[in-house]
């Protein structure tokens, strides 16, 4: 029992007896299992939405043509395909925001469908707290608050002066408070820190609300999905699987459809070699098989040809010194507020090291106190020799959104051949502008465009374009996975796994993490950054156990010299890595629901709310209940992992 109660109290979990209401939490949870096959069972019931025959054509090219698509009660989907494939637009259709040429959307009676787009209208609100209950009744409010200590914005900040991240942080509050019965996402995890990824996974996971989720972020998608809606050239195919091995059922698919092709032109090199020797020897009684060789031509004309991958290429300058960047005991402040804190760092060539860690905590100070853009307060900072350095900056200053693509390359002194208006200088090689954006994927009409009409994977393009024109050999990268599609991601993935310099990588997206870190720099706030060897699985299994166990911060103090090449030694550990992350995350889930508990009791301490406020006091009670409920189901989970975590 002593062991029980030192583990209670180490989790943070303070004075609640979870030991004395351990058999009957057990006694409890035998029925869950039985509950929960009732609840998942299957039931005859009308879909939430269905969608027959959609027909969409944007500027003459069909977007959607007879589409059918169902959503039922507890579908958790994720929605993927290439920018520009047309998922955004299939989620206004489903939210009834999108017009349609043809073809019916239909509802159950009293389902409620909420939408979150990438870039809500805040006009006519004060505050981006105002916006996110304008659908509430008062005594409910107190949910956006909820979401907005999850997700970390301030609900009173005025939305003119507010980030687009916070913004896009408030409608998401606002979408979660009102709790519809389906929720339709277009990418929520973008501008959110992996910790209020995490608070969001969590909310998304114990919901029972139906959802449809756009999003790149694979880790999300793969911890979430339980089926995969996959657009690709107008067609809309429906997998009874989540994300997880989406990627080898696409390249199935696509084989299958180059075989089929192969087939089909050996078969019209066949038709049309017969039509050259022998037609005009049978040619009454062989008109059927001419007709045919038109129509095979007619099928293989009518097929549409997949979009290729960005032909994307990063060339390597003359190798830097061995030594990239050393910092010892740097200090850096902003304002009274700590952003490092007696920081030692040594950064060696060939090094691939990410910058992990909250929005706002000294990510993106750090990445330019090691380039030489800002001085540290005190401290010394040494860089390397021979530094080529190409930056792919997080807020796209680089590019001037009043001006057209054309002008953004051209306008680079970098990329201008002096005398060509019409050149840029790729990699030591002059090249037409339109022929150097079409290999990003661009069309000549665009070329000529403002950057400011381009969405947010095509202005990451863009600018990886210039940055991919010079040779480099230290790549900068501040959040280069926002908004770029999954083929996208891993082209860049290859592309910086065969780079012989050396990478420095902000993100918040775990997978991407863990396939190009070779060092992860964790920051914990209050000027304390730790690193750890690997990506970010690795990061997790290498904290201590008991950091591990009660999802504490990992250990205090800057990094030393060396420290990131140095791979801590760990006993195999005794859980799953799912079972692990759960433990984790179990305190902050058991932290907020007891903070919701107190809030809904005060709520109701008030003797006068039940005559004065009958319909609040009512659903105060059944949040009430609710949450208890979950907060008893969490504590006897957390009990279970931490006893099998300790052998």
């Amino acid at each position: 029992m002593a062991s029980c109660t030192a583990q209670c109290s180490a989790a943070g979990l303070g004075g609640r007896a979870i030991c004395g209401r351990r058999q009957v939490w057990r006694a409890n949870f035998r029925l869950f299992p039985a509950r929960a096959r009732a609840y998942t069972a299957p039931m005859a019931q009308a879909p939430l939405l269905q969608l027959s025959g959609i027909s969409l054509t944007f500027g003459g090219d069909p977007v959607f043509d007879g589409l059918d698509l169902v959503v039922q009660s507890g579908d958790r989907v994720a929605l993927v395909g290439r920018n520009g494939s047309g998922k955004s637009t299939l989620l206004k259709v489903m939210a009834g925001l999108a017009e349609v040429d043809r073809g019916t959307r239909a509802l159950s009676p009293g389902v409620s469908v909420g939408y979150m787009e990438q870039d809500p209208d805040f006009a006519g609100f004060a505050t981006l707290g105002a916006y996110a209950t304008q659908a509430l009744d008062p005594a409910e409010h107190y949910k956006v608050e909820m979401a907005a200590e999850g997700l970390d914005f301030d609900p009173d900040l005025d939305p003119a002066s507010a980030s687009g991240g916070e913004r896009r942080r408030a409608a998401l509050a606002k979408l979660l408070a009102e709790a519809p019965e389906l929720m339709l996402l277009d990418e929520p995890t973008n501008h959110l820190d992996i910790s209020a990824i995490g608070w969001l996974e969590a909310r998304l996971r114990e919901t029972r609300a139906a959802f449809v989720l756009i999003s790149h972020d694979r880790a999300f998608l793969r911890s979430l999905t339980r089926a995969t809606l996959w657009v690709d050239r107008g067609q809309v195919r429906r997998r009874e699987s989540g994300f997880d091995g989406f990627e080898d059922w696409r390249d199935k698919i696509w084989a299958d459809e180059d075989d089929a092709r192969h087939k089909l032109n050996r078969k019209i090199k066949a038709e049309a070699r017969w039509a050259v020797e022998g037609i005009s020897a049978r040619r009454k009684r062989n008109q059927g098989r001419v007709r045919a060789l038109a129509a095979l031509r007619d099928e293989r004309a009518s097929q549409i040809k997949r979009q290729g991958v960005a032909a994307m290429a990063l060339e390597t300058a003359a190798p830097s010194g061995k030594l990239v960047a050393e910092l010892e005991g740097v200090n850096k402040s902003y304002d009274g507020r700590v952003i490092l804190r007696d920081f030692s760092l040594r950064v060696m060539r060939g090094e691939r090291v990410a910058f992990v860690g909250p929005n706002g905590v000294g990510k993106t100070t750090l990445l330019r106190l090691i380039t030489g853009a800002e001085e540290a307060d005190s401290g010394t900072i040494r860089r390397g020799t021979n530094l080529e350095t190409a930056i792919f900056d997080q807020s796209r200053a680089q590019l001037d959104p009043n001006a057209s693509l054309w002008e953004n390359l051209t306008g680079d002194p970098l990329m201008r051949v002096s005398g060509q208006a019409d050149q840029v200088m790729v990699r030591g090689t002059p090249k037409h502008v339109v022929g150097y954006l079409k290999e990003f994927l661009f069309d000549e009409a665009q070329a000529r465009a403002p950057v400011r009409s381009l969405s947010g994977g095509e202005k990451a393009r863009l600018l990886l374009a210039r940055i991919m024109a010079q040779p480099a050999n230290l790549l900068v990268l501040d959040e280069p996975t926002n908004d770029l599609d999954v083929e996208t991601l891993d082209l860049l993935q290859d592309l910086l796994g065969d780079f012989d310099g050396t990478v420095l990588l902000v993100s918040h997206d775990r997978d991407f993490i863990d396939r190009v870190a070779s060092t992860t720099l964790v920051f914990e706030g209050e000027g304390r950054v730790t690193a750890y060897a690997g990506g970010w699985s690795d990061y997790m299994a290498q904290r201590p156990v008991d950091a591990r166990a009660t999802g504490a911060a990992p250990p205090a103090g800057g990094t030393q010299k060396g420290k990131s090449r140095t791979k801590q030694t760990q006993s195999k550990p005794a859980l799953s890595y799912t079972e692990s992350y759960r433990l984790e995350k179990l305190p902050a889930e058991i932290a907020r629901l007891e903070a919701e508990i107190a809030k809904l009791t005060e709520l109701l301490s008030d003797p006068a709310l039940f005559t004065r406020e009958p319909l609040k006091f009512r659903k105060a009670t059944e949040a009430l209940s609710e949450r208890q409920t979950k907060l008893a189901a969490a504590e006897e989970e957390w009990l279970a992992l931490a006893e099998k975590a300790e052998g």
